[in-house]
């Protein structure tokens, strides 16, 4: 049988382990990159860079051609300048986006579309079981601690404290000064502070230290109390904005932590979910489209940075029974799973990690097990997608 010719397109972690796949198994391997499809003027099309970079190539001796770019916009692309070259070719395409997978499959027989991220979250929510076998014992470390956020509340306490000195204060100098009843002087600073004036009490008659006294009172009243009360009104409306972002301290227990709603999360979500999992989001894109259908769903959506240890204690991660974080950068992940770490030494971290030697050095270091790569468990079954036992070109 003869050897394979495969033409594998893309940039990125996908593309970079389907072409070393395709080499490992005997593969004929064309590649093209990032590099191929610099057009060297501004006006070039993505048809001409493409046909341009085809030049060396025969697709004529192509047996397939994957298409495993990071960006879907890029494969699309890609896709729809293939097929106006040579319409025979039977194409893999990886795309997050599966909306308009079907119109592909309609307008060309000879197009599989992939999936990565639903091809490898059923991988991350099996690691949820997986045994675990720890060579090291972590005890509790205090965390960093946080720059310190201005709290309006405090401010509130201190401006109430300071007011109720003034008002004894004035109690206590009215009642000597102008020789009245300890009720008369508190009725009197009362009245005074709350701008009520009925002139039954009044400084008409009094000296010019008493009355520039009761001008003080009348101007730091209004001071304090407008203070006081635009600074209530900011907390409880700042207070209800963050609940309805999700952003409180939460109570569950045994419950699955998922940092991270994008590509992957989203099919994590949904499989914890249907396994009838209590999950909290933590997502920091408060625009996500994604965080609305979760909620409705049933799944608590955290909008913050999970990289804040105080965020991580808000979803109660010390009483969790384990942590995704599955965002698109390996050291977030990584030190999103220190911090939980530290707040709980027994907590399972499941890590999405690209880089295949820092996963095994983040084993044989700091004992986290649990760290899996979306692009090498999706590489081999998009590498598998072509129908390696036909020898015609219609898939």
């Amino acid at each position: 049988m003869p050897q394979r010719h495969v033409l594998i397109v893309g940039a990125g972690h996908l593309a970079l382990r389907t072409r070393r796949l395709a080499t490992e198994r005997g593969l004929t391997v064309s590649y093209l990159g990032e590099e191929a499809f610099r057009a060297p003027r501004s006006d070039e099309s993505t048809l001409e860079a493409l046909t341009r970079a085809l030049g060396p190539i025969s697709l004529d001796a192509i047996a397939h051609v994957y298409l495993v770019d990071e960006r879907d916009e890029r494969n699309l692309e890609l896709l729809i300048a293939l097929i106006s070259i040579n319409r025979t070719l039977p194409i893999v395409a990886a795309l997050f986006n599966e909306n308009i997978a079907p119109h592909l499959r309609a307008a060309h027989p000879n197009i599989i579309v992939l999936n990565p991220a639903k091809i490898a979250a059923p991988a991350f929510i099996a690691a949820l079981d997986a045994p675990l076998s720890r060579t090291l014992r972590y005890v509790p470390a205090a965390l960093l601690r946080e720059p310190a956020a201005a709290s309006s509340d405090h401010l509130i306490q201190l401006l109430l404290g300071t007011f109720a000195l003034i008002c004894a204060g004035a109690v206590l100098y009215f009642r000597h000064a102008m020789d009245v009843s300890w009720i008369d002087a508190v009725y009197f600073v009362v009245v005074t502070v709350a701008t009520v004036g009925y002139g039954d009490i009044h400084l008409k008659d009094q000296g010019t230290t008493t009355k520039l006294v009761g001008i003080g009172l009348i101007l730091c009243s209004t001071v304090f109390i407008w203070m006081i009360f635009s600074l209530t009104i900011d907390s409880i409306i700042r207070r209800r904005v963050q609940s309805s972002l999700g952003r409180r301290k939460y109570s569950h227990r045994n419950h699955v932590i998922i940092c991270g709603l994008g590509r992957l999360g989203y099919f994590l979500a949904e499989g914890l979910l249907e396994r009838g999992e209590q999950v909290i989001i933590i997502e920091k894109d408060e625009s996500s489209g994604k965080v609305q259908h979760f909620r409705s769903r049933g799944a608590d959506v955290y909008l913050g940075d999970a990289r804040l240890p105080r965020v991580l204690q808000d979803v109660n991660v010390g009483k969790a029974k384990a942590l995704y974080s599955v965002i698109d950068n390996d050291y977030a992940n990584l030190e999103i799973g220190l911090n939980a770490r530290s707040i709980a030494p027994d907590m399972r971290l499941i890590l999405r990690i690209f880089d295949r030697s820092m996963s095994e050095k983040l084993r044989e270091n700091l004992d986290i097990h649990l760290t899996l790569s979306m692009t090498a468990i999706a590489h081999e079954i998009v590498l598998d997608a072509a129908p390696w036992e036909s020898d015609s070109r219609t898939v």
